[in-house]
C-alpha cells in the first residue's frame, strides 16, 4: 500500500474530504459512487462499478454479454476491440 502523506480528519457529521488531487488521479468525480470495503482495521474505498459494466470500455448495460463463467462482461463494441487486438496479436508471431 503507498502512502500519500495526505491526512484528513472526520467532521462531525463523519465526512471526509478526499483531495481533489487523488480524486482526479483515480477518475473520481462528483457524485461517482464508492464501494466501501474494510479488511481487517482498514477502511478501503473503491471506485463503484456496476456488475453489467464492460471491462473493456466501461459502458454499463444489461445488453452487455458475460463470458468465462462471469469474470469478463464486454459490451459489443468491448467484444469488437478484444477481438481485434486478440487478431493483431497473432499476426504479430
Amino acid at each position: 500500500m503507498k502512502s500519500t502523506g495526505i491526512v484528513r480528519k472526520v467532521d462531525e457529521l463523519g465526512r471526509v474530504v478526499i483531495p481533489i488531487e487523488l480524486r482526479r488521479t483515480l477518475g473520481i468525480a462528483e457524485k461517482d459512487a464508492l464501494e466501501i470495503y474494510v479488511d481487517d482495521e482498514r477502511i478501503i474505498l473503491k471506485k463503484y462499478k456496476p456488475s453489467m459494466t464492460c471491462q473493456i470500455t466501461g459502458e454499463v448495460s444489461d445488453d452487455n454479454i458475460k463470458l468465462a463463467d462471469g469474470k469478463l462482461i464486454l459490451s459489443r463494441e468491448g467484444a469488437e476491440q478484444l477481438i481485434k487486438e486478440i487478431q493483431d496479436s497473432f499476426q504479430k508471431n
